[in-house]
């Protein structure tokens, strides 16, 4: 078997188990490559945030181990990676294909910038200063004007992410839906809207008000956006297939993680 390691270099802890992992994998039949494309197993070390980089690289199996803080994605303990290479060696896993969104940036003049495949959530967010006013459209349907400090569009995945410290719904990750969050709305209609995966997401953004600068953010990576562009965001083909060694169902994880 060969495996692919990404980890957080400025966390001490996940280069001292990347370390410990390398140092395991010489004992069994397991090669460490330096190019993802030849790996069959990729392992993440860090927190949620290095899998999710993680993601962006490969739709190879992930298995997060975790050297961060809550861990969502990252269930393995560092302390169980005897463990953790014994169950993958022996076929004592199973795999969870979590769906992905992506889109692009439309510009007044007709450019177009891709907006890659994210496991979380693409989100539209103002900076420091003032607000950003725009309108939500699904499949073509208008739906809302708002004006917030930014909106998020989130998959099952990502619902425990930003949408949940913005009030949004939990959803089982495995489940295959969208959800809009609006951030910060100066509206007393604040309410997420849940919506069905094949759904057309468009938000056109017409004014940023008080010199407010906006970004596109595809799982915490920077696209800036103008007044006038048009995002749209859909389903992505592709997807993130997570390596699960524990038949755990995910209420267990939200009440270990959560309360």
């Amino acid at each position: 078997m060969k495996i692919f390691i990404k980890y957080d270099t400025g966390n001490d802890r996940a280069c001292e188990t990347r370390n410990n992992l390398i140092m395991l994998t010489e004992k069994r039949d397991i090669e460490v490559v330096s190019d993802i494309s030849k790996a069959d197993i990729i392992f993440s070390i860090g927190g949620d945030g290095t899998f999710l980089k993680t993601a962006s690289l490969t739709g190879k199996p992930i298995i997060g181990i975790n050297t961060g803080t809550l861990g969502y994605l990252t269930e393995v303990h560092p302390d169980n990676l005897t463990k953790a290479l014994s169950d993958i060696l022996n076929g004592h896993y199973h795999i969870e294909n979590r769906m992905m969104i992506e889109g692009e940036i439309r510009k007044p003049d007709g450019e177009i910038i891709k907006i890659p495949a994210s496991l979380n959530e693409i989100a539209i967010s103002k900076n420091m200063f003032g607000v950003v006013r725009f309108d939500a459209v699904i499949d073509e349907k208008f739906i809302n004007s708002y004006t917030a400090d930014g909106i998020l569009i989130c998959t099952p995945t990502g619902t425990t992410a930003y949408n949940l410290s913005c009030g949004g719904p939990i959803a089982d990750p495995t489940s295959e839906i969208l959800t809009l969050t609006p951030i910060a709305p100066h509206t007393v209609i604040n309410r997420s809207i849940i919506l069905s995966k094949d759904t057309k997401i468009e938000i056109k953004i017409t004014e940023l008000r008080n010199n407010t600068t906006a970004y596109v953010l595809y799982d915490g990576k920077p696209l800036e956006v103008f007044s006038g562009d048009i995002v749209t965001i859909n389903r992505s083909d592709k997807i993130t297939r997570i390596i699960k060694l524990e038949e755990r169902s995910f209420i267990d994880t939200i009440r270990e993680k959560i309360t």
